[in-house]
């Protein structure tokens, strides 16, 4: 029996663009009996196992035992292959022989391990380089609105087309003028222009956000993002004025309601009798990031009690803070932490009832109402004379990227966002 046998040979090991492409003889039609053709070469796509390395990576993919230590020592001269992290991608190309045509392994969002192989000629030639990914950035606009349907802003930002990250960002730019546990209503939105970062034509990760506003409860602030001469990039708001206040307004980020505010008269839920409540109550899940509201020096960090695992910080201007019944403990007694560093995570240690935060705040040795104390906190530093022109035209242009909401998804109360 005679059949038509058409074979093109084309082996692509990792990335469009990568070298690693290769190209076989194409077998040619022919009238004959059943050809049995043998693969050029093998492509297997894969993550690193838990407790992987190099050569044992190598090893799984049955290549010739004798070249795996040169591999690794190749390897070694410009990335150390003991860290090779698990999940991680990689794909590699092998010959039916057990050669290395091409290995390729994901060290990070910006680089890449490649391996091109001896050949079957010239066995022992091995090419081995970090070679960068191809990113491009472009701009992106987004517009979307609190409702009963969607609560929060992960929520909103979700309905808008958009991820949990750029949430987190939007948050982290407002932390000092909206609590995000609390504050948000039906009927708030939001409008931001930024960054998105593809890699090799698929999406990364965002980059920065230009220009934002946020209309919470009656109130329409806006964040210009600006760098003055000297300095590092920051968000200051339309009159130039930073947002980066003293505190931040909530050391939890998001879907935290208030369970029990500050009160000098309330039921214990666990004692069932009155006494003074000089904190607020967080309710969150266990293992929720706290965070400090404000940089200072941890003064205890460990078991106090009722409290459970607390934090105590010094800041300066005579403020302290304190996070009680927390799970874990990610800093130490004598540390200088950031605003917005990660000190612990929620629990229910100590004297409670179920996860949440207790968060305090003391101003020259006296608890004070957290959820009022930002009023008494100056403004943020201003952008100094000689740069305000400058600004007052990088507002003007980002400001203008924003998108804004329709006649008709204005009167019909609807969200809007960029194509």
């Amino acid at each position: 029996m005679l059949r038509w046998a058409v074979v093109v040979g084309l082996t692509l090991c990792v990335v469009p663009g990568s070298a690693c492409a290769r190209k076989s003889e194409p077998v040619r039609n022919t009238r004959q009996a059943d050809i049995h053709l043998v693969p050029e070469s093998e492509l297997i796509n894969g993550r690193v196992p838990r407790n992987a390395t190099l050569a044992s990576l190598l090893q799984s993919s049955r290549l010739r035992p004798d070249l795996i230590p040169a591999i690794v020592s190749m390897t070694g001269k410009v990335f150390d292959p003991r860290r090779m992290k698990a999940d991680h991608t990689y794909r590699l190309e092998r010959t039916p022989g057990g050669l290395v045509r091409c290995f390729e392994y994901e060290i990070d969002a910006d680089r890449f391990l490649r391996i091109l192989g001896p050949s079957d000629r010239q066995p022992d030639e091995l090419t081995v380089e970090l070679v960068p990914y191809q990113k491009q950035r472009a701009l992106s606009s987004v517009r979307g609105e609190i409702s009963k349907a969607s609560p929060s802003l992960f929520a909103a930002m979700h309905d808008a087309g958009e991820g949990p990250d750029l949430s987190v960002e939007l948050a982290d730019i407002f932390g000092g003028e909206i609590d995000f546990n609390s504050d948000l209503q039906p009927g708030d939105s939001f409008s931001l222009t930024f960054e998105k970062v593809y890699r090799e034509g698929a999406f990364l990760s965002y980059g920065a956000v230009l220009a934002a506003e946020f209309s919470n409860d009656g109130r329409v602030l806006k964040a210009v993002r600006y760098t003055i001469p000297g300095g590092k990039p920051a968000y200051y708001d339309d009159q130039g004025r930073s947002l980066r206040r003293f505190f931040l307004k909530s050391p939890l980020e998001f879907a935290a309601p208030v369970s029990s505010r500050f009160s000098n008269a309330r039921m214990h839920p666990v004692l069932r009798i009155v006494r003074p409540h000089l904190g607020v109550d967080y309710r969150a899940p266990s293992g929720s990031p706290v965070v400090a509201v404000s940089n200072g020096t941890v003064v205890s960090a460990g078991w106090s009690g009722e409290a459970g695992r607390l934090v105590h910080i010094r800041h300066s201007s005579g403020y302290d803070t304190l996070y009680m019944h927390l799970s874990s403990i990610a800093v130490r007694a004598g540390q200088h932490v950031a605003q917005g560093e990660l000190v612990g995570r929620v629990g229910m240690t100590g004297l409670a009832t179920g996860p949440h935060l207790d968060y305090r705040v003391k101003k020259d040795g006296r608890y004070v109402n957290p959820l009022v104390v930002l009023r008494s906190l100056p403004p943020g530093e201003p952008i100094p004379a000689s740069s305000l022109a400058q600004f007052q035209a990088e507002r003007a242009r980002v400001m203008s990227l924003l998108v804004r909401p329709s006649a008709d998804a204005v009167n019909a109360g609807g969200q809007t966002s960029s194509p």
